[in-house]
């Protein structure tokens, strides 16, 4: 059985997207919405509240 991109739940649907920040395509996991930005990996490392 191969694991899905979403690790525990199987396989996810993802969708196309472009990055607000760097403006690379990539895939996020939910339907993007028009007016609330979408980041790629790496600039949602830098968008993400920091753990203490």
């Amino acid at each position: 059985m191969a694991m899905g991109s979403g690790g525990f739940g199987g396989d996810r649907k993802m969708y196309p997207a472009t990055c607000s920040d760097c403006g690379a395509a990539c895939e996020v996991p939910f339907e993007p919405k028009e007016g609330r930005p979408v980041y790629c990996r790496d600039c949602y490392k830098k968008h993400k509240p920091s753990r203490f």
